[in-house]
């Protein structure tokens, strides 16, 4: 198991009266569980929580008039994980897709998976269908496009990314999911905190991952090698990132950056490890699995933890 402490603080003045609506809280499932949380706002107001879609991605909305404005947020969080051998996950056929798992399959705002046909076949219609396909599809995201800061904007999609070969998390995102979804492979995008990230990116923030569909479950991929794949906390799941934005803010405001704080607990002796790299396939969701799956994964975590080499990216 792993344990996290996070704590987020996002700072606004407040121009004119403003609704937010905030995705910062990890998504509770069978494998991730918040065991302890607390928001304030300053000044105190009235904030309300909904819950939408699979994984449940946790809306915060408040009004704030105008004027300074904080939100605070601390969390610790337990993550458990499904390893499986690379060699041994399929890709799914179409016909045996869940129907919940089919909306991933087609094209979105900022994922046009439809114009990215040609290019996805050229580069990976030959290869074996299976989880090392879409493997090579993140390190193809990887080794040609460059993280670069300040390189794109809201408004960027996976084929501008494409072209450009410049980007940061959430474009090399899109362009992951996207050549996924070209190739009939559902593919969605998640959010969570980029621990591990080299300090030399900058501060602490926010991240965007991909999960996969194959075998019966949902596979985590980082197609920006920054973050431990075992370190990504689920905080918001969709189509693309307009699903997902840790701040919707209908107003007027100036705003800072998030500031963000998450540390890996460590207690080998009651099954706490920190996160590390392997080559193990990795899930945090399933599904169909059974109740009780879930709880052979802590007795399953300690034995990756002796075999694991960090011999490639997350």
């Amino acid at each position: 198991m792993i344990r996290f402490d996070l704590s987020i603080t996002l700072d606004y003045q407040v121009v004119a009266p403003t609704d937010f609506v905030f995705i910062i809280q990890p998504t509770n499932t069978p494998y991730q569980r918040v065991t302890w949380e607390r928001l304030e706002t300053q000044p105190a107001l009235v904030v309300d929580e909904e819950t939408h879609g699979s994984p449940a991605n946790r809306h915060l909305r408040v009004h704030a008039e105008p004027g300074p404005f904080q939100l605070r947020y601390e969390a610790i969080v337990d993550l458990v994980h499904h390893f499986a051998l690379p060699a041994d996950i399929r890709e799914v056929p179409i016909a045996e897709l869940p129907a919940p798992v089919l909306q991933y399959i087609y094209p979105s705002r900022y994922c046009q998976s439809d114009r990215l046909l040609d290019i996805a076949r050229q580069e990976f219609g030959t290869m074996a269908p299976g989880y090392e396909r879409v493997e090579a599809i993140r390190k193809w995201v990887q080794d040609r496009t460059k993280f670069q800061i300040g390189s794109s904007h809201p408004g960027t999609s996976a084929l501008d990314t494409f072209e450009c070969s410049t980007g940061v998390c959430r474009d090399f995102a899109h362009l992951m999911v996207s050549m996924c979804r070209a190739l009939n492979i559902p593919a969605r995008i998640a959010t969570g905190i980029d621990y591990g990230a080299d300090p030399s990116l900058g501060p602490t923030d926010f991240h965007c991952y991909v999960e996969a569909y194959l075998g019966d479950r949902w596979y985590l991929f980082d197609p920006t090698g920054i973050s431990p794949r075992m370190g990504l906390i689920r905080i918001g799941t969709g189509r693309d990132a307009s699903d997902v934005a840790f701040a919707t803010i209908f107003g007027t405001v100036q705003w800072t950056m998030p500031r963000i704080s998450i540390r890996a607990e460590g207690d080998e002796a009651n099954g706490i490890v920190p996160p590390v790299r392997h080559d193990y396939a990795v899930s945090t969701d399933a599904a169909f699995a059974e109740p009780d799956e879930v709880v052979t994964q802590l007795s399953s975590t300690q034995a990756v933890m002796d075999a694991a080499a960090p011999s490639t990216p997350g």
